[in-house]
């Protein structure tokens, strides 16, 4: 349902759920939640934060969560949602170079990651049965396994990415390599975070920053006069973000297409990619 470090954060938070309650005799419901989220001093981020994660939790096990619900929506109306610190760009070269010294599951996780645009925990995760292509000039990821986008719509326009131009080639020699339905790495988020804390060329990166980094070179190329004109919503699609400019192909049509590969390349994803 979750991935890996999602669900240890959540069970984290959940065992610290039950021994606030307990310390004070009170019932493991949602009502006690919310008390616990505010009682932790957190920042209204963070408070937005536990809320949505505890109400995950109890929604997942078939428990009443709307007062956690109601309490997210009332701290999204208060501007929590509003991050007060996003994860800094990481830049192509850098982050090139730092893989290139890595093992090369490792450096295969980094480049998918970059060159698709996606989060580190998604990237990794992804199995050598969710890549329906893989050449030198071309490579065609299904992402219908990815947790967050599973929850929401399994066939999202966002669910196929096809990778096209530079870095392509690396990407289907490291490929080789992989083992059947293995992970591409087993490097957690945290895990991540940690290594790039104890890597002075690295200091003040995040594992988030791969995906924001990606979002802002493409924006950059697409501004530079450099590159083809795309349209905008394109990029929308490839960061797996909700479109709302009414371009996509509906779930419906995505669910009837039978050749998937087809499919990725109608979605147009790889003129996207093309500029990673």
């Amino acid at each position: 349902m979750w991935a890996h470090s999602t669900l240890k954060e959540r069970r984290n938070l959940w065992r610290r759920l039950q021994t606030w309650t307990s310390a004070r005799g009170l019932p493991m419901n949602a009502d006690s939640a919310c008390l616990f989220v505010a009682a932790t001093g957190v920042r209204p981020q963070g408070l937005l934060g536990y809320s949505k994660a505890l109400s995950a939790s109890f929604g997942a096990m078939g428990l009443t969560n709307q007062p956690l619900r109601t309490m997210a929506a009332a701290l999204r109306g208060a501007g929590a949602s509003v991050p007060e610190n996003q994860a800094l760009p990481m830049d192509r070269e850098r982050l090139l170079t730092w893989a290139s010294r890595q093992t090369p599951e490792m450096r295969l996780a980094l480049l998918v990651a970059w060159k698709s645009a996606a989060r580190w925990a998604e990237a990794a995760s992804l199995s050598s049965e969710q890549f329906l292509l893989v050449e030198t000039q071309e490579i065609i990821i299904d992402w219908f396994q990815t947790p967050k986008g599973r929850k929401k719509n399994p066939f999202r326009a966002s669910r196929y990415v096809v990778l096209l131009g530079s870095l392509t080639d690396e990407i289907a020699a490291l490929f080789r390599n992989l083992a059947p339905f293995n992970p591409l790495t087993k490097v957690t988020t945290s895990a991540l975070d940690r290594m790039w804390g104890n890597t002075p060329t690295m200091t003040g990166f995040t594992a988030h920053s791969i995906k924001r980094g990606a979002v802002t070179h493409i924006l950059d190329r697409m501004v530079s006069g450099l590159a083809d004109p795309v349209p905008p919503y394109l990029v929308d699609r490839i960061s797996k973000h909700e479109e709302r400019s009414g371009t996509a192909l509906s779930d419906v049509t995505i669910r009837y297409g039978g050749n998937h590969i087809a499919m990725a390349r109608a979605l147009e994803t790889g003129r996207i990619s093309n500029l990673l």
